[in-house]
């Protein structure tokens, strides 16, 4: 079986963020990049199927800029096969990679897509479903439990009632949750051999997949400060100021 995982280029998540004084965008001169951590989970799985002997082949595949190698190389270092880059400048959003993502899809011909649930920029949660929808393939989200055999996944979704667990049929599409694994360190002589690992480089022309941008970025500006908090002394207090200085109430 033939496994597809996903690596996004995002800022690390404890890079404290800063936006231009242009308000276009978030400042990334001299910030360290990394694997979206939610990726890194479906890295993990990936790998960890392999190693069980339910897959023989994982790769990873990464939407973006040139120095988007550096997360595929990341990946390979923690025990993908193979990358592939699909190069562009353009500023991707959701519906633009779950295309590009299908396009691979029919090109490679996995059995299991695993990716993150959500990106840490921009959080939209879209893209899994988004491809399960253009590749008519089943789709389990939230995987907190992933298990695979006889033609199926059983996956145990987190769902705000608690916990559900599905069985879905391969080819399908898993997007992942924080509880699925804890993801390994790449040691060095893996991080060594990830420098002579395959990755295959196209763009959006050449897989035949339109990535123009559908929404316009107006603006972009950092959270308010919050106001410091008071003490009040009774709860007619609380209320009084509840109604007339918050005007919640």
């Amino acid at each position: 079986m033939k496994i597809l995982v996903t690596a996004k280029r995002v800022v690390d998540y404890n890079v404290n963020i800063r936006v231009l004084s242009d308000n276009t965008g978030v400042d990334l001169n001299n910030v360290k990049m990394s694997v979206n951590p939610f990726d890194e989970i479906a890295i993990e799985e990936a790998v960890r199927l392999k190693e069980a002997g339910v897959a023989e082949e994982v790769i990873v595949v990464s939407v973006g800029a040139t120095n988007c190698q550096e997360q595929i190389r990341t990946a390979l270092a923690l025990g993908a096969d193979r990358g592939v880059l699909v190069e562009t400048d353009e500023d991707m959003q959701p519906l633009a990679i779950a295309k590009v993502l299908k396009a691979v899809v029919d090109k490679e011909k996995p059995e299991l897509m695993i990716i993150g649930k959500q990106a840490i920029d921009g959080d939209n949660s879209q893209t899994g479903q988004m491809l399960a929808a253009l590749c008519g393939f089943s789709q389990a989200t939230f995987a907190s439990e992933l298990e695979v055999a006889d033609g199926n996944a059983v996956v145990t979704r987190e769902v705000d009632g608690g916990l559900e667990t599905i069985t879905v049929k391969l080819p399908a599409v898993v997007t992942t949750d924080l509880r699925l694994n804890e993801p390994r360190y790449a040691s060095l002589p893996n991080i060594m051999k990830a420098k002579k690992k395959t990755i295959d480089t196209y763009t959006p022309e050449e897989l035949g997949v339109d990535v123009s941008p559908r929404v316009k970025t107006l603006k972009v500006v950092p959270p308010s400060e919050r106001e410091s908090g008071v003490i009040v002394e009774s709860v007619e207090e609380l209320v009084d100021k509840l109604k007339n200085e918050a005007k919640v109430i």
